[in-house]
């Protein structure tokens, strides 16, 4: 599975959480899954930055199911799980930040004679991912859309994910997590679920970012009336939209270093010096497409196979969310009409193939690559 560099999903429990990263994006246009879920990609403020978000409903099992799904719609460069939480330690504030640095699933033992005993699983956060993360906090710009007098704290700790709601320091439950997870700062529901279907994926990064509304003592309806959970929430949209946006400009398929399949990848920039007699006649870093050098430059292009490689690059920008499912039909309808007119092969049909055309620039003039290949196959047609 190819990465998605330029977009990371995030995926929401609660409509309040949702509207908190919500209101971090811009541009958004919905992508209906064929089974039913419907995912929304827009862009973090005004760059190009894409961020494919959804909305899974309480419970690691069904987080666990749709981060699946979102995974294989996008390919995205990094999932995170975005929303609040119960703080477990008494230095964790209301309106402050986890990000998780591992995850428990602690719904997990044997139950013997004398006691349920835990069989612990557990996900740490990729490396590279965290020390973004601290980047991120480090530089506390991420708080600049917040209120003047809001000034929360992130911690690193590992999180607790369960199956149900805790609003209790005494129960049988609190006790079995401060026996046998006593490290964990938060505790939760569906970290467990996403960090399961991340690590089916390849490893494919996923970082869990909550905002403490209460501490899972008995407070809760105190701490939900004075409107924690919509301040949690908007706390973690902050720092995951910009931990997002961090992680699209510094992830590795932004720079140089080494491909997927471990060659080297040539640097952007090359400068080489001739002397004596020498000369530099064409260098390249990175080539896309076709290149050609000397007598062949007038070689006739291949109109079917242009049009072939222009319907990949249109099915990709789909898939990346650059398009609409209205457009991405509409332009596949006029990719249609333009093959079958070059099918043809007859004079007639190329005005009936230049409107195809001329209709499909209209429909993806938004997005630069496809309207630059659909641009030079529109000159090739004109010169016919």
């Amino acid at each position: 599975m190819s990465t998605n560099s330029g977009l990371v999903v995030i995926l929401t429990a609660l409509d309040l959480e949702y509207a908190a990263v919500r209101d971090q994006l811009s541009d958004l246009r919905i992508r209906r899954h064929p089974a039913g879920t419907r995912f929304e990609v827009g862009r973090i403020g005004q760059s190009d930055c894409r961020v494919a978000l959804g909305l899974v409903g309480k419970g690691n099992h069904p987080a666990a199911v749709l981060a699946e799904r979102a995974m294989a719609e996008f390919s995205p460069a990094a999932v995170l799980f975005v929303g609040v939480a119960g703080g477990l330690w008494p230095n964790i504030r209301l309106g402050d930040v986890v990000v998780a640095n591992k995850i428990y699933a602690y719904h997990g033992g044997t139950s013997e004679d004398d006691g349920l005993k835990a069989r612990p699983k557990a996900w740490e956060i990729p490396h590279e991912a965290d020390q973004i993360a601290h980047h991120v906090d480090r530089s506390a710009a991420w708080r600049r859309g917040l209120p003047v007098d809001t000034a929360p704290k992130v911690h690193f700790g590992p999180i607790a994910a369960g199956e149900v709601v805790q609003d209790s320091g005494i129960s049988e439950q609190a006790r079995w997590i401060r026996q046998h997870y006593n490290d964990a700062v938060a505790i939760e529901m569906e970290a467990a679920g996403v960090a399961q279907a991340s690590h089916l994926n390849r490893a494919l990064p996923v970082v869990v970012v909550r905002g403490i509304s209460d501490h899972a003592d008995g407070s809760k309806a105190a701490t939900d009336g004075q409107d924690w959970q919509p301040k949690a929430a908007r706390h973690a949209a902050a720092f995951a939209t910009a931990l997002a946006r961090e992680l699209i400009i510094d992830g590795p398929a932004s720079r140089g270093g080494a491909d997927r399949d471990g060659s080297p990848t040539m640097p952007t920039t090359n400068r080489n010096i001739a002397t004596g007699n020498a000369h530099v006649g064409v260098q390249a870093g990175q080539i896309y497409g076709n290149v050609t050098v000397g007598a062949g430059a007038d070689r006739p292009i291949d109109l079917a196979a242009s049009i072939a490689d222009l319907r990949t690059h249109l099915k990709q920008a789909h898939l990346d969310g650059q398009l609409d499912e209205e457009t991405y039909a509409a332009a596949e309808s006029e990719l249609e009409a333009a093959t079958a007119c070059v099918s043809a092969g007859t004079a007639e049909k190329k005005s009936g193939l230049m409107v195809a055309l001329k209709r499909l620039r209209g429909l993806v003039a938004d997005v630069s690559e496809l309207a630059a290949r659909l641009a030079a196959i529109i000159a090739v047609v004109r010169g016919m």
